[in-house]
């Protein structure tokens, strides 16, 4: 079992991630990225390292033998302008700064590549835990009427479209409509705009329709940036009035999975996987 170097942001995820490989008896070394990883990470083994320092984070995690990285956690695009990188960082400067202009999805590719240069073996979150994600069908108590499966449909159509343009990830379709899609702005901000659309054409908590879908997008580096789902989307879709949540398959990160499942069970929101297309 290869010892895994943890390159970790914020958020609940990374903390899984190495409770899951204690439990597991998977050696590992966390890189907490200065300015991203919450104080709940600094309890296990590893070191803080800013995050365009690529040659410390490298040596770092060649010293503790670290032979697998997997990068979790929020990292909001940083102001290259900035970033103070030591050497091996301004080295892959100019390449990360190409990519960047490209979206975020190159930007995360070129990473990884730098990963993959010295000599890493990148590993998917869902790869080093394997129930992070959306199995298929109902997750919890609540399932989907034939109503708003076919919404669950058209979410997904919607959302694999935008991810085909490069978009965003996510879309939300009550009763057929289209009432938002998700760009740079992120979920949250989407369920947001959703809870001001006028009641008429949307779900009220006190009557919830509609749903969220997420999917990937094609070109997406799905080891380190699959979509994801948690207590706070919960939240935001039970105040924007809608029903459920869906995704793919094997292809949505369920962070807090019982705590998520308990709050939609208790707000009656369904969560359902949807198996991709082109699937066995």
């Amino acid at each position: 079992m290869q010892k895994l170097g943890l390159i970790a942001g914020g958020g609940t995820l990374p903390v899984e991630i190495a409770e899951h490989c204690e439990q597991a008896g998977r050696p590992f070394f966390i890189v907490r990225l200065k300015g991203f990883a919450g104080s709940e990470i600094a309890r296990f083994p590893g070191a803080d390292i800013g995050i365009a320092e690529l040659g410390k984070c490298f040596k770092a995690l060649k010293r503790a033998g670290c032979r697998a990285v997997t990068l979790v956690g929020n990292v909001d695009r940083p102001d290259f302008k900035s970033l103070t990188p030591d050497l091996r960082g301004l080295m892959a400067l100019p390449a990360v700064l190409a990519a960047a202009r490209k979206g975020d999805d190159a930007l995360l590719r070129a990473l990884v590549g730098e990963f993959e240069k010295e000599g890493f073996a990148v590993e998917g979150a869902h790869e080093v835990m394997g129930d992070l994600t959306l199995p298929a069908g109902p997750l919890g108590r609540v399932s989907p009427s034939a109503d708003q499966m076919a919404d669950v449909q058209r979410a997904l159509q919607v959302a694999r479209e935008i991810g085909r343009l490069d978009v965003g990830q996510g879309a939300v379709v009550c009763d057929g409509l289209v009432l938002a899609v998700e760009a740079q702005e992120g979920t949250d901000a989407m369920l947001g705009r959703v809870a001001k659309l006028p009641p008429a054409i949307r779900g009220t908590p006190d009557m919830p329709r509609g749903v969220l879908a997420k999917a990937p997008k094609p070109i997406q580096e799905t080891r380190i940036d699959l979509p994801t789902i948690g207590l706070n989307t919960i939240r935001r879709a039970a105040e924007a009035g809608l029903a459920g949540l869906a995704g793919e398959t094997g292809r949505l990160l369920v962070l807090d999975r019982e705590a998520v499942i308990e709050m939609a069970d208790e707000l009656g929101l369904f969560i359902v996987g949807v198996e991709p297309p082109g699937a066995p």
